[in-house]
């Protein structure tokens, strides 16, 4: 059984990092979305931002069922349901860690310095949806694949 532990822990990095490269797709998809339903349709950007962001989730959880995770769970309606409410949640921490960094450190927000404060929400923000995922959304999938 200790012989399967850094298997085990080498199943666990590749998934991250393929979580990450998805995430990565999913970034590319946000902004894309974005620009083209604010810049060339003329949606508001607060209804933009929304479809933007639930283009970028459902690409995720496209190629996280398939590549990352390889789910083989029927109830794809419930588990796209628990990852979405995981990727709410996250952009709840996202949004949060940058309120209270506005509240703590109000100088920061003008300038370069918010974008590393963006920067560090991302990192927690992916942690959470990583763990989120693995053990919410995908937990079945993550114990066959072990």
């Amino acid at each position: 059984m200790e012989s399967s532990r850094p298997a085990r822990l080498s199943s666990l990095v590749e998934k991250f990092v393929k979580f990450g490269l998805v995430g990565f797709s999913g970034m590319v998809v946000d902004y894309g979305v974005l620009l083209l339903l604010k810049e060339v349709v003329g949606l508001k950007p607060f209804l933009a931002v929304a479809a933007a962001f639930a283009a970028a989730a459902s690409s995720n959880y496209c190629l996280n069922r398939v590549w990352t995770f390889r789910s083989k769970n029927k109830q794809v309606g419930r588990e796209y349901l628990c990852f979405i409410c995981v990727s709410i949640v996250g952009l709840g921490i996202t949004e949060l860690t940058i309120w209270i960094c506005g509240l703590l450190l109000p100088m920061w927000m003008t300038d370069w310095r918010f974008y590393v404060l963006k920067f560090a929400a991302i990192v927690a923000t992916t942690l959470w949806n990583f763990v989120g995922n693995l053990l919410f959304t995908f937990r079945h999938s993550a114990a066959d694949n072990s």
